[in-house]
């Protein structure tokens, strides 16, 4: 079974930046696409950014292309989300998941609990 647990999640100042992680377990991360998500309250969860497996391509949402990285290191089992310039309505929690093995990238079916990211002067 596929495990996934996101940390660095924080308060923020408006314009700072911050670094997501996903540790994954249970298995090796090379058969997977991961993505990234946000839910913020009274909201519907917003998929972010989406990374193939191997990596060779990545997807963003209008909401934070230009301003957010997603990268993997499949070696660790890690997936990073870099989020630069971050503003208020980047407030949420943010989800990390993973699509079925040997999947695209547009379906999911493994989540982890998330972790919340403020943006607050």
């Amino acid at each position: 079974q596929l495990l996934l647990d996101e940390s660095g999640g924080g308060l923020v100042q408006p314009g700072g930046s911050l670094r997501l992680s996903c540790a994954v377990s249970g298995n090796s991360m090379v058969y997977y696409a991961m993505a990234w998500f946000r839910q913020a309250p009274g909201k519907e969860r917003e998929e972010l950014s989406c990374i193939s497996r191997g990596g060779d391509s990545a997807s963003y949402a209008d909401s934070v292309k230009g301003r957010f990285t997603i990268s993997r290191d499949d070696a660790k089992n890690m997936v990073y989300l870099q989020m630069n310039n971050l503003n208020v309505e980047d407030t949420a929690t943010y989800i990390c998941a993973a699509a079925p093995a040997s999947w695209a990238c547009g379906w999911y079916d493994t989540w982890g609990l998330g972790t919340q990211v403020t943006v607050s002067s």
